[in-house]
C-alpha cells in the first residue's frame, strides 16, 4: 500500500483529479490537488509531496513551465514527477532527460497503469 505517501496531482480537468485521487487513497496514498500550475507551484513547495502528477496543458502556467518552476526549488528539485497530456508532443521525451521526468502518460490512460507506476517509483 501506499505507506502514508503524499501526492500532488496537478490537473485542470476535474475528472481526471477526482479518479485518480479516489484510487489513490484506495492505495493509502495521502493526495493533495492543484487544478493549475500557479496554484500547483504553491502546494508543492507548501506540502512537500513524495511525487507529482502532472497535466501538461492548463490554463495560466502549463505543465512545462511548472515543472521547470519546481525543479527550481532545492526540496524539490529531485521529486519524481509523471506528466500527462491528452496527446503525445515531442518535447515531452526531451523533458525525460533534461527535467528529470519519472514517466509520460497519454490521456486516456489505463489507471492501473499508472498506479502501478506510482508504486515503483515509491518502492511501495
Amino acid at each position: 500500500m501506499g505507506e502514508g505517501k503524499k501526492i500532488l496531482i496537478i490537473d485542470d480537468e476535474e475528472d481526471i483529479q477526482k479518479m485518480i485521487r479516489i484510487r489513490l487513497q484506495q492505495e493509502g496514498f495521502n493526495v493533495v490537488m492543484a487544478n493549475d500550475g500557479d496554484v500547483g507551484l504553491k502546494v508543492a513547495e507548501e506540502e512537500e509531496p513524495d511525487l507529482i502528477i502532472m497535466d501538461i496543458m492548463m490554463p495560466k502556467m502549463d505543465g512545462y513551465s511548472c515543472l521547470k518552476e519546481v525543479r527550481k526549488l532545492p526540496k524539490l528539485k529531485d521529486v519524481p514527477v509523471l506528466m500527462l497530456s491528452g496527446k503525445e508532443e515531442d518535447k515531452v521525451k526531451d523533458l525525460f532527460a533534461f527535467q528529470k521526468i519519472s514517466g509520460y502518460f497519454e490521456k486516456p490512460f489505463e489507471l492501473d497503469i499508472v498506479v502501478d507506476k506510482i508504486k515503483a517509483i515509491l518502492k511501495v
